[in-house]
Protein backbone atom coordinates (compact mmCIF):
# COMPACT_ATOMS: atom_id res chain seq x y z
CA UNK A 1 0.00 0.00 0.00
CA UNK A 2 0.97 3.31 -0.63
CA UNK A 3 1.50 6.00 1.54
CA UNK A 4 0.62 8.68 -0.88
CA UNK A 5 -1.20 9.28 -4.48
CA UNK A 6 -0.32 12.74 -6.17
CA UNK A 7 -2.23 13.04 -9.18
CA UNK A 8 -1.62 15.44 -11.54
CA UNK A 9 -3.94 16.32 -14.63
CA UNK A 10 -2.00 17.07 -17.72
CA UNK A 11 -3.26 18.78 -21.11
CA UNK A 12 -1.21 19.84 -23.75
CA UNK A 13 1.94 19.47 -21.35
CA UNK A 14 4.24 17.58 -22.95
CA UNK A 15 7.17 20.20 -23.31
CA UNK A 16 6.74 20.62 -18.90
CA UNK A 17 6.55 16.25 -18.57
CA UNK A 18 10.52 16.01 -18.68
CA UNK A 19 11.16 18.30 -16.39
CA UNK A 20 8.12 17.61 -14.33
CA UNK A 21 9.44 13.98 -13.41
CA UNK A 22 12.82 15.00 -13.00
CA UNK A 23 12.59 17.32 -10.29
CA UNK A 24 10.27 14.85 -8.61
CA UNK A 25 12.30 12.60 -8.95
CA UNK A 26 14.65 14.88 -6.81
CA UNK A 27 12.00 15.71 -4.30
CA UNK A 28 10.72 11.72 -3.74
CA UNK A 29 13.42 9.97 -1.52
CA UNK A 30 10.96 6.95 -0.84
CA UNK A 31 9.07 3.87 -2.17
CA UNK A 32 5.78 4.85 -0.42
CA UNK A 33 4.43 7.90 -3.14
CA UNK A 34 3.05 7.05 -6.49
CA UNK A 35 2.66 10.18 -9.00
CA UNK A 36 -0.29 9.53 -11.28
CA UNK A 37 0.43 11.47 -14.35
CA UNK A 38 -3.53 11.78 -15.90
CA UNK A 39 -3.09 12.74 -19.95
CA UNK A 40 -6.25 14.54 -19.83
CA UNK A 41 -7.22 13.99 -23.79
CA UNK A 42 -4.12 16.43 -25.16
CA UNK A 43 -3.92 16.78 -28.89
CA UNK A 44 0.10 17.45 -28.35
CA UNK A 45 2.59 14.47 -27.86
CA UNK A 46 2.03 14.01 -24.43
CA UNK A 47 1.32 10.54 -24.92
CA UNK A 48 4.39 9.47 -26.84
CA UNK A 49 6.67 11.39 -24.24
CA UNK A 50 5.05 8.88 -21.32
CA UNK A 51 5.34 6.36 -22.86
CA UNK A 52 9.41 7.10 -23.34
CA UNK A 53 9.50 8.93 -19.96
CA UNK A 54 7.67 6.25 -17.56
CA UNK A 55 10.29 3.56 -17.84
CA UNK A 56 12.60 6.17 -15.99
CA UNK A 57 10.78 6.66 -13.24
CA UNK A 58 9.27 3.87 -11.26
CA UNK A 59 7.35 6.38 -8.76
CA UNK A 60 4.93 7.19 -11.80
CA UNK A 61 2.60 5.72 -14.11
CA UNK A 62 -0.35 7.16 -16.51
CA UNK A 63 -4.03 7.15 -16.74
CA UNK A 64 -5.31 7.93 -19.82
CA UNK A 65 -8.40 10.02 -20.49
CA UNK A 66 -8.65 9.87 -24.37
CA UNK A 67 -11.43 12.50 -24.82
CA UNK A 68 -10.75 15.53 -22.73
CA UNK A 69 -13.97 16.10 -20.22
CA UNK A 70 -12.35 19.11 -17.94
CA UNK A 71 -9.73 19.59 -15.33
CA UNK A 72 -11.62 18.11 -12.38
CA UNK A 73 -12.60 15.20 -14.59
CA UNK A 74 -9.19 14.58 -15.23
CA UNK A 75 -8.57 14.44 -11.45
CA UNK A 76 -11.35 12.62 -10.67
CA UNK A 77 -10.08 10.03 -13.20
CA UNK A 78 -6.40 9.93 -11.35
CA UNK A 79 -7.38 9.53 -8.10
CA UNK A 80 -10.07 6.40 -8.75
CA UNK A 81 -6.91 4.81 -10.03
CA UNK A 82 -4.64 5.69 -6.78
CA UNK A 83 -3.51 3.08 -4.04
CA UNK A 84 -2.45 5.58 -1.60
CA UNK A 85 -4.12 6.20 1.82
CA UNK A 86 -3.45 9.98 1.65
CA UNK A 87 -4.48 11.18 -2.06
CA UNK A 88 -3.77 14.61 -3.40
CA UNK A 89 -3.47 16.49 -6.68
CA UNK A 90 -1.15 19.52 -7.76
CA UNK A 91 -0.64 21.15 -11.39
CA UNK A 92 1.98 19.98 -14.17
CA UNK A 93 2.86 23.68 -15.15
CA UNK A 94 5.65 23.45 -12.45
CA UNK A 95 4.34 26.59 -10.97
CA UNK A 96 4.10 24.50 -7.47
CA UNK A 97 7.18 23.05 -6.47
CA UNK A 98 6.82 18.85 -5.94
CA UNK A 99 9.15 19.37 -2.95
CA UNK A 100 5.59 21.12 -1.36
CA UNK A 101 4.04 17.41 -1.98
CA UNK A 102 6.10 16.05 -0.02
CA UNK A 103 6.38 18.90 3.09
CA UNK A 104 1.98 18.71 2.52
CA UNK A 105 2.51 15.27 3.64
CA UNK A 106 4.80 16.11 6.08
CA UNK A 107 1.57 18.39 7.80
CA UNK A 108 -0.64 15.21 7.88
CA UNK A 109 1.85 13.16 10.28
CA UNK A 110 0.75 12.80 13.88
CA UNK A 111 3.75 14.33 15.10
CA UNK A 112 3.09 17.62 12.93
CA UNK A 113 -0.31 18.14 14.73
CA UNK A 114 -0.17 20.53 17.53
CA UNK A 115 -3.21 19.02 19.47
CA UNK A 116 -3.50 15.14 19.27
CA UNK A 117 -7.36 15.52 19.29
CA UNK A 118 -6.48 16.18 15.42
CA UNK A 119 -5.98 12.75 13.70
CA UNK A 120 -4.22 13.05 9.99
CA UNK A 121 -8.16 11.39 9.22
CA UNK A 122 -9.31 15.12 10.09
CA UNK A 123 -6.65 17.40 8.10
CA UNK A 124 -7.15 19.12 4.76
CA UNK A 125 -3.72 20.44 3.67
CA UNK A 126 -3.88 23.10 0.85
CA UNK A 127 -1.21 25.20 -0.59
CA UNK A 128 -1.31 29.21 -0.04
CA UNK A 129 0.45 30.92 -3.18
CA UNK A 130 2.74 33.68 -2.42
CA UNK A 131 4.67 35.80 -5.46
CA UNK A 132 2.28 36.15 -7.57
CA UNK A 133 1.19 39.23 -10.06
CA UNK A 134 -0.65 41.80 -8.46
CA UNK A 135 -3.98 41.67 -10.85
CA UNK A 136 -3.84 37.93 -10.06
CA UNK A 137 -3.77 38.60 -6.14
CA UNK A 138 -6.92 40.81 -6.47
CA UNK A 139 -8.43 38.61 -8.67
CA UNK A 140 -7.92 35.91 -6.13
CA UNK A 141 -9.38 38.50 -3.15
CA UNK A 142 -12.41 39.15 -5.16
CA UNK A 143 -13.42 35.56 -6.05
CA UNK A 144 -12.87 34.72 -2.13
CA UNK A 145 -14.65 37.27 -0.53
CA UNK A 146 -17.44 36.32 -3.13
CA UNK A 147 -17.54 32.52 -2.24
CA UNK A 148 -17.14 32.95 1.91
CA UNK A 149 -19.77 35.29 1.71
CA UNK A 150 -22.32 33.55 -0.66
CA UNK A 151 -21.26 30.11 0.72
CA UNK A 152 -21.15 31.77 4.25
CA UNK A 153 -17.79 30.19 4.84
CA UNK A 154 -14.36 31.64 4.88
CA UNK A 155 -12.79 30.63 1.73
CA UNK A 156 -9.35 31.77 1.04
CA UNK A 157 -7.09 31.49 -2.60
CA UNK A 158 -9.66 28.49 -3.37
CA UNK A 159 -7.75 26.89 -6.56
CA UNK A 160 -3.76 26.84 -4.82
CA UNK A 161 -2.05 23.91 -5.24
CA UNK A 162 -1.27 21.02 -3.93
CA UNK A 163 -3.98 19.76 -2.21
CA UNK A 164 -3.74 16.74 -0.19
CA UNK A 165 -6.07 14.93 2.47
CA UNK A 166 -6.57 11.03 4.07
CA UNK A 167 -8.92 8.71 1.60
CA UNK A 168 -11.63 8.54 3.47
CA UNK A 169 -12.55 12.37 3.51
CA UNK A 170 -12.59 11.19 -0.75
CA UNK A 171 -15.05 8.51 -0.12
CA UNK A 172 -17.13 11.35 1.34
CA UNK A 173 -17.95 12.92 -2.00
CA UNK A 174 -21.33 13.07 -3.86
CA UNK A 175 -21.04 14.33 -7.87
CA UNK A 176 -18.25 16.61 -7.45
CA UNK A 177 -18.27 18.83 -10.73
CA UNK A 178 -15.80 18.12 -13.74
CA UNK A 179 -14.29 21.50 -14.15
CA UNK A 180 -12.14 24.11 -12.11
CA UNK A 181 -15.08 24.17 -9.82
CA UNK A 182 -13.50 20.52 -8.01
CA UNK A 183 -11.04 22.78 -6.55
CA UNK A 184 -14.13 24.93 -4.59
CA UNK A 185 -16.17 22.00 -4.09
CA UNK A 186 -13.36 19.97 -2.04
CA UNK A 187 -12.19 22.83 0.20
CA UNK A 188 -15.67 24.01 0.67
CA UNK A 189 -16.91 20.26 1.74
CA UNK A 190 -13.61 19.76 4.17
CA UNK A 191 -14.52 22.65 5.87
CA UNK A 192 -18.31 22.00 6.21
CA UNK A 193 -17.46 18.89 7.65
CA UNK A 194 -14.85 20.34 10.38
CA UNK A 195 -11.84 19.04 8.54
CA UNK A 196 -8.91 21.17 9.94
CA UNK A 197 -7.25 22.91 7.47
CA UNK A 198 -3.98 23.63 7.29
CA UNK A 199 -2.47 25.73 4.47
CA UNK A 200 1.20 25.48 3.52
CA UNK A 201 2.47 28.60 1.51
CA UNK A 202 3.95 27.95 -1.56
CA UNK A 203 5.71 29.84 -4.26
CA UNK A 204 4.18 30.60 -7.32
CA UNK A 205 6.74 31.10 -10.35
CA UNK A 206 5.33 31.75 -13.87
CA UNK A 207 4.95 28.87 -16.27
CA UNK A 208 8.32 27.79 -17.72
CA UNK A 209 6.95 26.20 -20.72
CA UNK A 210 3.78 26.66 -22.94
CA UNK A 211 0.38 28.20 -21.55
CA UNK A 212 -2.17 28.22 -19.28
CA UNK A 213 -5.15 26.42 -20.47
CA UNK A 214 -7.56 28.66 -19.23
CA UNK A 215 -6.10 31.61 -17.66
CA UNK A 216 -5.02 33.46 -20.94
CA UNK A 217 -6.74 36.93 -20.62
CA UNK A 218 -9.88 38.81 -19.26
CA UNK A 219 -12.36 37.13 -21.15
CA UNK A 220 -10.88 33.44 -19.87
CA UNK A 221 -11.02 34.83 -16.57
CA UNK A 222 -15.12 36.04 -17.00
CA UNK A 223 -15.73 33.25 -18.41
CA UNK A 224 -14.27 31.38 -15.46
CA UNK A 225 -16.28 33.57 -13.12
CA UNK A 226 -19.48 32.78 -14.63
CA UNK A 227 -18.58 29.02 -14.16
CA UNK A 228 -17.98 28.82 -10.85
CA UNK A 229 -20.54 31.46 -9.65
CA UNK A 230 -23.43 29.14 -11.41
CA UNK A 231 -21.71 26.23 -9.69
CA UNK A 232 -21.65 28.53 -5.99
CA UNK A 233 -24.85 29.02 -6.77
CA UNK A 234 -26.12 25.12 -7.17
CA UNK A 235 -23.98 24.45 -3.82
CA UNK A 236 -25.79 26.90 -2.33
CA UNK A 237 -29.06 25.52 -3.17
CA UNK A 238 -28.63 22.03 -2.58
CA UNK A 239 -26.77 22.58 0.60
CA UNK A 240 -30.12 21.80 2.44
CA UNK A 241 -31.21 19.04 0.36
CA UNK A 242 -28.24 16.62 0.10
CA UNK A 243 -26.18 15.47 3.09
CA UNK A 244 -22.68 16.65 2.31
CA UNK A 245 -21.14 13.66 4.21
CA UNK A 246 -18.54 13.28 6.37
CA UNK A 247 -15.20 11.92 7.36
CA UNK A 248 -16.89 10.19 10.51
CA UNK A 249 -19.67 8.60 9.03
CA UNK A 250 -17.22 7.00 6.38
CA UNK A 251 -15.40 5.69 9.29
CA UNK A 252 -18.51 3.69 10.54
CA UNK A 253 -18.71 2.37 7.14
CA UNK A 254 -15.39 1.32 5.60
CA UNK A 255 -13.03 1.98 8.81
CA UNK A 256 -10.27 0.07 7.33
CA UNK A 257 -10.09 2.79 4.15
CA UNK A 258 -9.29 0.45 2.02
CA UNK A 259 -7.76 1.52 -1.33
CA UNK A 260 -9.74 1.39 -4.10
CA UNK A 261 -13.18 0.63 -2.60
CA UNK A 262 -16.24 1.63 -4.65
CA UNK A 263 -17.28 5.33 -3.49
CA UNK A 264 -20.47 7.33 -4.43
CA UNK A 265 -18.84 10.74 -5.88
CA UNK A 266 -19.06 8.88 -9.48
CA UNK A 267 -22.83 8.29 -9.21
CA UNK A 268 -25.54 9.99 -11.05
CA UNK A 269 -28.98 8.74 -12.08
CA UNK A 270 -28.05 8.58 -15.21
CA UNK A 271 -24.19 7.31 -16.37
CA UNK A 272 -22.19 6.02 -19.15
CA UNK A 273 -18.81 4.18 -18.92
CA UNK A 274 -15.87 6.00 -19.70
CA UNK A 275 -12.92 3.63 -20.51
CA UNK A 276 -10.00 4.45 -18.67
CA UNK A 277 -6.75 3.16 -19.21
CA UNK A 278 -3.31 2.67 -16.99
CA UNK A 279 0.24 2.75 -18.01
CA UNK A 280 2.79 1.57 -15.60
CA UNK A 281 6.52 1.80 -16.36
CA UNK A 282 6.29 -2.42 -16.91
CA UNK A 283 3.73 -2.82 -19.25
CA UNK A 284 1.96 -1.31 -21.98
CA UNK A 285 -1.14 0.64 -21.44
CA UNK A 286 -3.82 -1.71 -20.92
CA UNK A 287 -7.06 -1.45 -19.21
CA UNK A 288 -7.34 -0.76 -15.77
CA UNK A 289 -11.08 0.22 -14.47
CA UNK A 290 -14.13 2.08 -15.62
CA UNK A 291 -15.16 5.40 -14.49
CA UNK A 292 -18.69 6.68 -14.49
CA UNK A 293 -19.46 9.80 -15.90
CA UNK A 294 -22.54 11.29 -15.69
CA UNK A 295 -24.11 12.67 -18.80
CA UNK A 296 -24.12 16.59 -19.62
Amino acid sequence: MKRLSIVIPCYNEAANLPLLLERFSRAIQRDDVEVILVNNGSTDDSAEVLQHLLPLYPFARCVEVPINQGYGYGILAGLAAAQGTFLGWTHADLQTDPNDVLLALDRLQPTALPDTLYLPETVYVKGQRRGRRLFDNLFTLGMSLFESLLLQTPLWDINAQPNLFHRRFYETWQAPPHDFSLDLYVYYLAKRQGLRVRRLNVQFPPRIHGESSWNTGLAAKWKFIQRTVRFSLSLRKNIGRHSLGSVVSCQKTNSKGTPGASSPKIKSQTESNVQITTQTPDSPAVSKSSYNRPQP
